[in-house]
């Protein structure tokens, strides 16, 4: 996971630190995403050897991985240390977990050693998706599965509008949309890439609840942005009272996620890039790798 430079990674990865204890409480959503995209594992033919968890945060979907591909060894990543320590005790003695604290934009793993990388409800918090993707395709052989699930833009969109009441500040991330990832994994070299999304709704008795379950989950980072204070009473009031707008008949708050599914299929052709005058690059690594791989 990267977000936009060496010190937003390191406060990212302080708020994944804070949060791991109480990690598995809160984060019911991401529990029941990495069940459903286990499901669509289901429907494809694919039998890994080696597979790559990433951002596997306390290990609920290397768990899930284990139990799915009991022939293969699962990997477990993330940029949070105290994550990983929770992700470990998921493994047996005589299977274990392994573990790698690193950045999803710099893989330390070798060319070509995966056959499938896993990734849930994560790519939202990389600051740079494209490089993201671009070590997913390093990292798969070809014909290796990119699968993932990640948040659209409607994801906390009460919460967002609710927020304008207050200032004018971000208060919640901005997520990309389902085509631009479409667009985003061609560029990166990957074959017929699949997006699908649907929107859940988790609901609360009070803003505080939800605001409660982000914080416990890491989920009230906002990337990019430097907390200013704590909110005052008066703006606590005026958050609440325009979330109030959006309470339902059986007196319940919503809060809407978007969840965007994504596969594709990583290829052994180079990643290229064209500018506006019709030149096309390609990165010397990438060359060289390709001549390695006898493209």
């Amino acid at each position: 996971m990267n977000q936009t430079g060496p010190r937003g990674r390191r406060a990212l990865q302080r708020v994944f630190d804070a949060a791991a204890d109480g990690y598995d409480q809160a984060a019911v959503l991401q529990q029941e995403i990495n069940r459903r995209l286990l499901e669509r594992l289901e429907l494809i033919r694919l039998q890994p050897e080696r597979i790559l968890d990433l951002g596997a945060a306390t290990g609920d979907g290397s768990l899930l991985l284990l139990k799915r591909y009991r022939k293969a060894r699962v990997i477990a990543l993330d940029l949070s240390v105290a994550m990983l320590r929770h992700a470990r005790r998921r493994g047996r003695w005589h299977r274990p977990l392994p573990s790698v604290c690193a950045d999803a934009a710099a893989l330390p793993l070798a060319d070509g050693s995966v056959d499938l990388v896993y990734s849930s409800a994560m790519l939202h918090w990389c600051g740079e998706t494209e490089a993201v993707l671009a070590e997913a395709q390093r990292v798969l052989r070809p014909g290796g599965l990119l699968m993932f699930s990640t948040w659209g833009p409607d994801t906390l969109r009460e919460l967002r509008e609710s927020w304008r009441a207050v200032d004018d500040r971000d208060h919640v991330n901005h997520f990309i949309d389902m085509h631009d990832i479409g667009d985003a994994l061609v560029r990166a070299a990957f074959a017929d890439p699949v997006m699908d999304m649907e929107h859940l709704t988790l609901t609360y008795d009070s803003v505080g609840g939800l605001v409660r379950d982000l914080r416990a989950m890491g989920g009230s980072h906002v990337l990019g942005r430097r907390r200013t204070g704590l909110l005052g009473r008066d703006g606590r009031r005026r958050l609440e009272a325009a979330y109030e707008a959006y309470r339902q008949e059986d007196g319940r708050l919503p809060a809407t996620w978007e969840v965007v599914y994504g596969h594709a299929w990583a290829t052994d052709r180079l990643v290229q890039e064209r500018d506006d005058s019709g030149a096309v690059s390609v990165a010397l690594e990438d060359f060289r790798r390709g001549l390695r791989r006898g493209r």
